[in-house]
């Protein structure tokens, strides 16, 4: 993949600024006591976890995009993650949109579902992944297969949604088989970790 300057400093920050919000989210009652040490936890957590989750979901559209000669970059959206942070702290839940790799170039319906499904497909894997840190884990490592697992399969289905700039409503333009198989797909594991 190719990477510009500023491209590498906007994933960055998102990556920081996403990780801070759900570490705030996680740990709010700890901090809103003055618990700074459990926030401090709670953000290198979601570093791992929810940072990780959403640079990936990101690269992988990237990816698709460039391997089809399409101009791809990443770009943070500022007010969004400043939303994000505030509604962490304020609210005690999160609405992330920290950006969007934006595409440019001509490219078929198949090419942007492709592309658009891809992010949705990363997640699943990763919530897998992570999942397996729980097996047989305890203490930290098992908070990090825990928060790994349930933010990537919410990550996964949000991103399905078939609405607005979602990747599910590109997905279902070109392919309904497609779109129902990882709906269905990342509804299971959702359900799987969350409950």
């Amino acid at each position: 993949m190719r990477f510009t300057r500023e491209e590498i400093r906007h994933l960055a920050i998102a990556w920081v600024a996403i990780s801070m919000a759900f570490g705030i989210l996680f740990s709010r009652s700890a901090l809103l006591s003055g618990n700074f040490q459990h926030f401090l936890l709670f953000f290198m957590i979601s570093l791992l976890t929810v940072g990780i989750a959403f640079v990936v979901h990101e690269m992988l559209h990237k990816y698709m995009a460039q391997n089809y000669g399409l101009w791809a970059e990443f770009r943070m959206d500022p007010s969004m993650l400043i939303f994000a942070i505030f509604l962490a702290v304020a609210a005690g839940f999160v609405f992330a949109a920290p950006g969007a790799v934006y595409i440019s170039g001509s490219m078929t319906r198949e090419q942007n579902g492709k592309i658009s499904v891809a992010g949705p497909i990363s997640n699943l894997i990763m919530a897998w992944l992570f999942y397996l840190l729980t097996v047989s884990s305890g203490g930290l490592i098992l908070a990090v297969g825990r928060i790994g697992a349930v933010v990537n399969a919410m990550l996964a289905l949000f991103n399905l949604l078939p609405f607005g700039v979602l990747d599910g409503r590109k997905v279902l333009a070109w392919n309904k088989s497609v779109f129902g198989g990882v709906f269905i797909a990342s509804f299971l594991t959702f359900l799987f970790f969350w409950f």
